[in-house]
C-alpha cells in the first residue's frame, strides 16, 4: 500500500495523482467521522459556484464560498470549523477543527459579521463510504492518508493548489507525486 497511515478520525485522504472519478479527481478530504459501520469526511478543495446565501436565503449577506463535501445527500449543508469559543458547540475531529454544532447561534454570528472565511467552511453533501469500502480502496491504493497537516490547510481558499501542497508536506517518499499531469496521457 501507498499509505503508512490507515484512515481515521480528523486525517486527510489524498486522492491518488491519476484517480479519474471527477468526485474526487485530486481530492483532499477531511475525515469527520470513522467508524467500522463506515467513514464520512468533505472534501476541501471543490469550491462550488454557490455562496452560502444561495442556499439558506435567510442569511441574505452570507457570501461564504460552499464547497461540494462529496457526492452524498447533495441536498445537505454542513460546515466545518475552528471557532468553538464563538459557536460554543461541534464535534472535535482534529486538534481545534470542529464539525457541526449550533446552525441558530451560527446564523446569529453570520447576520452579526462576527466569523469570518479562514474560521469556517460549509459543504453541500458529504464523502461517504461503507462497512468494507473504504479499506478495499485503501488496499487498491486509491488514497493516501496524511495526519501531518496545520489546521490552516482545513481551511484554505487555496483549492487549486491544496491537493499538490499537502503531498508535499508528506515528505520526499511523495513529493514527487505532486508534479505528475493530471492526466497521464500528457506524460
Amino acid at each position: 500500500m501507498i499509505s503508512r497511515l490507515e484512515p481515521s478520525l480528523g486525517r486527510l485522504l489524498i486522492s491518488e495523482p491519476f484517480l479519474m472519478d471527477p468526485n474526487f479527481k485530486r481530492a483532499v478530504i477531511l475525515v469527520t467521522d470513522h467508524q467500522e459501520e463506515g467513514t464520512v469526511g468533505f472534501i476541501l478543495n471543490q469550491c462550488s459556484t454557490l455562496l452560502l446565501k444561495d442556499v439558506i436565503p435567510e442569511l441574505a449577506e452570507a457570501n461564504f464560498p460552499v464547497y461540494f463535501g462529496g457526492p452524498v445527500e447533495t441536498d445537505t449543508i454542513h460546515f466545518v470549523h475552528r471557532c468553538y469559543d464563538k459557536i460554543g458547540d461541534g464535534q472535535e475531529v482534529a486538534k481545534g477543527i470542529y464539525w457541526g454544532g449550533n446552525f441558530e447561534a451560527l446564523k446569529v454570528l453570520i447576520n452579526s459579521n462576527s466569523i469570518t472565511e479562514d474560521e469556517i467552511k460549509f459543504f453541500i453533501g458529504y464523502s461517504g463510504w461503507g462497512k468494507e469500502q473504504l479499506k478495499k480502496e485503501m488496499k487498491e491504493n486509491t488514497w493516501i492518508v496524511s495526519d501531518e497537516f496545520h489546521p490552516d490547510v482545513v481551511f484554505s481558499a487555496n483549492e487549486e493548489n491544496l491537493w499538490r501542497e499537502v503531498i508535499i508536506n508528506l515528505g520526499p517518499k511523495y513529493a514527487h507525486v505532486s508534479n505528475f499531469p493530471q492526466d497521464p496521457n500528457l506524460n
